[in-house]
């Protein structure tokens, strides 16, 4: 009886961190997007849209800004893998998003990621729901 009751108390342990992960599936506005490269002046744009990520691994955007004057749209459904504290979004090469990401913070309600393109230039992203 003793280790039934020690099997319960420690599923429900378990199934509360578990419905306290800081999982990624959701829908999380961008609230910052930067683009820096060493010796450069950086863009930092705000509050660009959002971003899906289905638990199939599947997703969505709604990003639209401008930058110089053009004006840009990323409205493509893309699919996504995490692995540790590694986040890939594929599908449309064309899209900025579509890169391996490493997540710096990931709290319930924000995340902050960070990407290069493997020379000067770093992406980071500000997420939050």
């Amino acid at each position: 009886m003793k280790k039934a009751v020690n099997f319960t108390a420690m599923m429900l342990i378990l199934i509360a961190l578990a419905s306290c992960s800081k999982g990624i599936t959701g829908t999380w506005k961008i609230v910052n997007y930067e683009e820096r490269t060493t010796g450069e002046s950086s863009v930092s744009l705000t509050n660009i849209g959002t971003i899906t990520f289905n638990k199939d691994g599947s997703g969505a955007k709604d990003i639209s800004y401008s930058i110089m004057g053009i004006p840009i749209e990323d409205k493509l459904p893309f699919t996504w893998k995490q692995e540790g504290n590694a986040v890939t979004i594929t599908g449309d090469e064309e899209s900025e998003f579509a890169k391996a990401w490493i997540v710096l913070e990931a709290k319930r309600k924000s995340q902050i990621w960070k990407s290069t393109d493997g020379t000067d230039e770093i992406h980071r992203l500000t997420l939050t729901k």
